[in-house]
């Protein structure tokens, strides 16, 4: 075959995806498929397509380039809810990043698919089933819409399931495509059919030689053309023998790639390193696939019994890997996070080398390098990078002295990153995790920690010549505080990139507010995975100002689109609004008088009982692993990640309790209370005023027809002649800040992190069971309340706990109500700062409320946008919007 130009297909989401010969493997994220996934089925046909785009955001996270979506199912209406999910994905960025494959054997479903993705997408698929007729009229319409597109090994006579009927299908396909469509040969992508293999069926012996050998022909005879396939279809005999699919998977995955195969579906949990599978195994597995043996399926039959739930080596004290070159070691302890050897190793690595730098320039960075790919292509998940950069600092740290000794230059960085928790916010969790993946990938990090004024910031990075600042908030009053810093970087002339990040931070708020401030590029990043990418693109000389271009006018089309939208929501007066509450007839009310009025503290509640009030479902988000606890322990994609993560946390867990490490201390009070002026809530006693509790109200227009609640509708009015009641609280955690900066002084931000998210975790659940304790015992309007951790998880019980700073009362003044009526700071030692966070961080404050009618979800978001919202379309602050919501907005 004569030489040919080289064609690489390109496809995108908001980000270009361009497979070359470099690009390996490309894999494509089939859980937003209503065939391969029952969750995702029962989502869509309960159109419950927020929750459906969880699993399409979870795809993304995991390292899914690609993402299919199918929606054929005789139950729902394929094209309405292809066009609603894709227009939904649409305006998630973090999902639409990455390209769309349009998924469906309905012309008219993938035609609507087509109609409104965006970016260059993928068709899935089409084929010569019905006659070249048709199969020329969808290619062509296809071109038209210029997406790629999957053709199937099928014709008139029926699906290729030999080498020969797999190339002569694909030739002629190919064919047409090229000499009557003219379709660009680069965004031909066959699928030659992936069946399964030791099905004890003779004709089936060799279904995965018979690929591996078509892909080959493929790459070689129909030039620029791809290969893909569904991995897991090969394994389908040993359903329930997880050791022997992982390791089918990646033999038949490491002999196709070696063909040719470029792209396909496989599940980055259901592998196994190639090279990691034992030989025994891996020998009987060959023979399968390559079908090297008459009784190679008996063989291996028999064989798998005596591996099914075979555990994976943990003991790496004796392990074969110690046998390995000094590199080969290096990076298997980085990739592995095992510190075991790593002093060892690097005392090899420095005595091999003329200068002790050298070795983290070299041995070390090699083995980071591979962890950095390894986490880019979703084949490594966080937890195991911050044990990579345990692993990492260890070394840097035994290397660090000899480096002084010699007053060596420092290690050449891609570059120097500034992180600080802004001005008045204490929590840094997620800074941490970014920094450590960003210091993963080369680059300096200098972390100013927390509570960190604008000045000191502006201060830190012309004397450390920073390359880029990251700033973290978790309260909202930090999103005023990266507004400000935004616009003094702007009067101070800066010319380096603003990263915003945190969890009430959001793409809106920084194209709205932030943006608009500053120049320079302002990028809001979501999560960690995404921070490397983003930095590597603003620090790239090559590509800095074109991508800098690009994300100008993409945050100025956010901004106006928004402000448009915005231009569309209209507020009722507060008058009207008033109007509008959500009445109660308290003649009817049966007000349960609490056992005990008054103020009392906790501090000799045990840890090991709070452990059963845990909700571990954000403690895995907070590692960027997504799933409701305990089912992301089976989840197919990070599940593995999720039990070793868990098995890890357990372990702590068991040394902060033995040794006592974290104190918990909690304050609460039951008072005499009423509403009035219809939003405010009198507390008394004995008849005296000693604290008033402001609530804000929904004013929204849209909810008309509908009540504008605010929570003081859900205690009685002063004029009902009903004695009603309130409950405030703080419960907090100490000793986690000073435990993390324990293991931080040991180079160990792995359990650093893991002590903080720990630490959060008490406090919500000391939360919820002194919530527990004041319904059955204190109150005691619930005293034969019997639900599981489960039930209170999801708030089944009667009443509810609002919080200040949360959306149902966003407002963070409150607190400085709660602190004055506990004195909260004198007993036990909480202490609020200037934007109203806690202190310590792993802290909890609210209200108890017993009505029964009380829904937090009624009241939640709406009124926490309706603040944002205000804020940004009057361009104020929170703060102010705040007040002028409550309580005279009026008729402005």
């Amino acid at each position: 075959m004569s030489k040919v130009e080289s064609k690489y297909m390109k496809l995108s989401g908001l980000e270009p995806l361009i497979i070359t010969p470099e690009s390996n493997f490309i894999n494509v994220g089939e859980r937003t498929n209503v065939a391969g996934s029952r969750k995702f089925l029962r989502l869509i046909k309960e159109e419950k397509f927020d929750e459906a785009l969880v699993i399409a955001r979870h795809q993304v996270d995991g390292g899914a380039q690609i993402i299919d979506i199918n929606m054929d199912d005789g139950l729902i209406d394929g094209k309405h809810a292809m066009i609603r999910f894709l227009n939904l994905i649409a305006s998630e960025p973090d999902i639409a990043r990455v390209p769309i494959m349009i998924d469906s054997s309905k012309w008219e479903i993938i035609e609507a698919g087509l109609q409104v993705v965006q970016g260059k997408s993928v068709v899935n698929s089409i084929s010569l089933k019905e006659g070249e007729d048709k199969f020329i009229w969808e290619a062509t319409q296809i071109k038209r819409y210029g997406a790629a597109v999957i053709v199937m090994a099928f014709d008139e006579v029926g699906q290729a399931d030999t080498f020969e009927r797999r190339i002569e299908i694909a030739e002629r396909s190919y064919r047409v495509l090229i000499d009557q469509v003219n379709f660009p040969p680069e965004d031909i992508i066959f699928d030659l059919n992936i069946f399964p293999v030791a099905t004890g069926m003779e004709e089936h012996r060799r279904n995965a030689i018979d690929f591996i050998e078509a892909t080959r022909w493929v790459r070689q005879n129909l030039p620029h053309a791809s290969v893909s396939g569904g991995v897991s279809n090969v394994s389908f005999s040993f359903r329930g023998n997880n050791t022997v699919r992982e390791a089918m998977h990646s033999v038949f995955l490491y002999y196709s790639i070696k063909a040719g195969m470029n792209m396909g579906i496989v599940n980055p949990a259901m592998l196994e390193v190639y090279d990691d599978i034992p030989k025994d195994l891996l020998e009987h597995i060959e023979d399968v696939i390559l079908d090297r043996r008459d009784d190679a399926t008996e063989r291996l039959l028999d064989f798998a019994e005596s591996v099914k739930g075979r555990k994976k080596e943990e003991d790496h004290t004796a392990l074969e890997w110690r046998k390995l070159p000094l590199q080969d070691r290096i990076t298997h302890a980085l990739v592995k996070g095992i510190d075991t050897f790593i002093v060892e190793d690097a005392e090899e690595a420095r005595k091999s080398v003329d200068k002790p730098l050298l070795v983290i320039e070299g041995h070390l960075m090699t083995g980071m390098n591979v962890v950095g790919d390894l986490f880019g292509e979703g084949k490594m998940f966080l937890p195991q990078v911050v044990k990579s950069a345990r692993v990492m600092k260890k070394a840097v740290a035994y290397l660090n002295p000899f480096i002084e000794a010699e007053k060596s230059e420092e290690q050449k960085a891609l570059g120097k990153i500034l992180m600080a928790t802004v001005k008045g916010d204490v929590h840094d969790i997620g800074k941490n995790i970014v920094s450590v993946v960003l210091g993963c990938n080369n680059y300096e990090i200098v972390d100013l920690g927390v509570m960190v004024p604008p000045e000191k910031i502006i201060e830190t990075a012309k004397r450390e010549n920073v390359d880029a600042i990251g700033l973290s908030g978790l309260i909202t009053p930090s999103l005023d505080e990266m507004v400000y810093l935004a616009k003094e970087m702007e009067r101070q002339n800066f010319e380096i990139p603003l990263l915003i990040g945190g969890a009430t931070t959001s793409k809106a708020h920084t194209a709205v507010k932030i943006d608009i401030q500053y120049k320079n590029a302002v990028v809001h990043v979501n999560d960690a995975s995404r921070a490397v990418t983003v930095v590597g693109d603003l620090l790239n000389k090559n590509t800095k100002n074109d991508y800098v271009a690009k994300l100008k006018n993409d945050y100025e089309e956010f901004r106006n689109k928004f402000l448009k939208r915005g231009k569309e929501k209209h507020y009722i007066s507060i008058k009207e609004a008033r109007k509008r509450k959500f009445k109660i007839d308290w003649s009817s009310v049966n007000i349960s008088k609490p056992n005990e009025l008054g103020v009392q503290k906790l501090e000799q509640v045990s840890l090991r009982e709070l452990v059963m009030f845990f909700d571990w479902s954000p403690f895995f988000r907070s590692w960027d692993l997504h799933g409701k606890f305990p089912n992301i322990l089976e989840d197919e994609l990070v599940g593995e990640h999720a039990s070793n993560l868990f098995k890890d946390a357990q372990e702590m867990l068991t040394h902060i309790i033995d040794k006592q490490l974290l104190k918990p201390k909690a304050i609460f009070g039951i008072f005499e209370a009423n509403s009035i002026n219809d939003d405010d809530i009198l507390v008394e006693k004995k008849g005296k005023q000693i604290a008033v509790f402001r609530s804000l109200r929904q004013q929204l227009k849209k909810r008309e027809g509908k009540p504008s609640y605010a929570l003081a509708d859900f205690i009685a009015p002063k004029d009902s002649g009903k004695q009603d009641y309130i409950g405030a609280f703080c419960t907090a955690i100490f000793g986690a800040d000073e435990l993390a900066q324990f293991y931080k002084n040991n180079h160990d931000d792995y359990n650093a992190i893991m002590a903080q998210a720990l630490a959060d975790r008490f406090a919500e659940a000391f939360a919820e069971y002194l919530h527990h304790r004041v319904r059955t015992k204190h109150w005691g309007y619930a005293v034969k309340e019997d639900l599981s951790n489960e039930e209170l998880i999801k708030e089944a019980y009667k009443g509810i706990r609002p919080a200040p700073g949360y959306p149902a009362c966003p407002d963070h003044l409150e607190k400085e109500t709660i602190w004055n009526l506990l004195q909260v700071e004198k007993n036990i030692g909480v202490t609020l700062t200037e934007s109203l966070a806690m202190w310590p961080a792993a802290a909890v404050s609210g209200y108890y409320f017993a009505n029964e009618q009380a829904s937090y979800f009624g009241l939640g978001k709406i009124v926490d946008d309706q603040v944002r919202d205000f804020a940004f379309r009057k361009n104020i602050t929170l703060e102010k919007a705040r007040k002028w919501l409550h309580p005279a907005i009026a008729d402005n």
